[in-house]
């Protein structure tokens, strides 16, 4: 059961972490991991945090499962921030995706759990989002989300580093959606895509090899808030343009998808069906202002939802029907934006 959340803050530069208790969240500690951290990954067999900064650098913390708190380990610098951050092979691999540099990279970790001075292997695709790794040993496979190209390209990790695309090489979403954030169903089936710009959530069927092939696509946006298609280098705010964010799998039998918008500050929740894509929201909650990352806890029946312009996260639960209902707000740092359970 994981039952500690940390919610980073980028504004502050600080990782808050909390004790879930029941439908509470215990606020524990605040650590500082340095400015601008809006990505971290957590390697639970070694109780190391890898926490991206804007320095630019990857820096390695320990956690004290006990009191939440991080202490600082190791920095090693990047050549350009992080914006998604995973670990591959029992954490002996890091992979990350950078959108200000267009490009995503794999470094290996030691036993200290420092990445190593220099890339292994460098992909460039750009206003890379997301690097998000599937599978174990020597199946491992790594997608690459390209909101520039709109594509997910994907490759064979092995544990060394090295990568070697699949076929195809890359899934292709709809031109001009901005393919964001890549979230796999339980069953390693499906891969469901948020994207920025469309407000859609995307299915991909996913055949042995981890090849994804796009299948469905669904808005979840909310269409009566007279929000219109947005575009790369747009304002969202002040246009009021459409503003996806991050997309998981709720539900105790994984019957749920959640998405949030930033714009309008929402969640919603879309059914699953048979074939693994996705039917018309059945319900839409408000948020923490400007929703960029949230996490669905262990038995998928709550998420932790955080806003880059609030100093509050919300906890939701999502019952037996997809209704999303805010059990409580407890408060964090400024600009929190990243969540995971540990």
């Amino acid at each position: 059961m994981r039952d500690l959340v940390l919610v980073a803050n980028a504004g502050d530069g600080t990782v808050s972490s909390f004790r879930i208790t029941g439908d509470a969240l215990e606020p524990l500690a605040v650590s500082t991991v340095g400015g601008g951290c809006s990505t971290f990954v957590v390697d639970e067999a070694r109780d190391l945090v890898l926490a991206a900064s804007k320095q630019p650098s990857v820096d390695t913390f320990r956690l004290d499962r006990a009191t939440g708190r991080l202490s600082a380990l190791a920095s090693v610098p990047v050549a350009s921030s992080m914006t998604y951050l995973d670990l591959a092979h029992d954490g002996r691999v890091l992979v990350g995706a950078s959108y200000g540099g267009g490009f995503a990279e794999t470094r290996l970790v030691d036993e200290e759990g420092r990445p190593s001075d220099e890339p292994v292997a460098r992909v460039e695709w750009p206003q890379s989002h997301c690097a998000l790794v599937a599978g174990t040993g020597g199946e491992a496979v790594l997608y690459v989300v390209s909101l520039g190209a709109d594509l997910v390209a994907q490759y064979a990790l092995s544990s060394d580093g090295s990568l070697v695309a699949l076929d195809p090489a890359t899934a292709v979403a709809p031109e001009g959606s901005g393919p964001r954030h890549l979230t796999l169903s339980r069953d390693g089936k499906v891969g469901w895509v948020v994207t920025e710009f469309s407000g859609e959530v995307l299915s991909f069927a996913r055949d042995r090899t981890g090849a994804l092939t796009p299948s469905a696509r669904r808005a979840f946006f909310p269409t009566d808030a007279g929000l219109t298609h947005s575009r790369l280098g747009a304002d969202p705010l002040a246009e009021h343009l459409i503003w996806g964010a991050d997309v998981h799998q709720a539900g105790a039998d994984g019957q749920w998808v959640l998405a949030t918008e930033r714009t309008t500050s929402t969640l919603a929740c879309l059914p699953v069906l048979a074939d693994g894509s996705l039917g018309e929201r059945v319900s839409r909650i408000a948020t923490p202002t400007q929703p960029r990352g949230f996490w669905v806890l262990d038995g998928g029946r709550f998420a932790v939802v955080a806003g880059e312009r609030d100093t509050e996260v919300s906890l939701v639960s999502v019952d037996e029907g997809g209704a999303l209902d805010e059990v409580g707000r407890w408060p964090t740092g400024r600009g929190a934006n990243w969540v995971r359970a540990v």
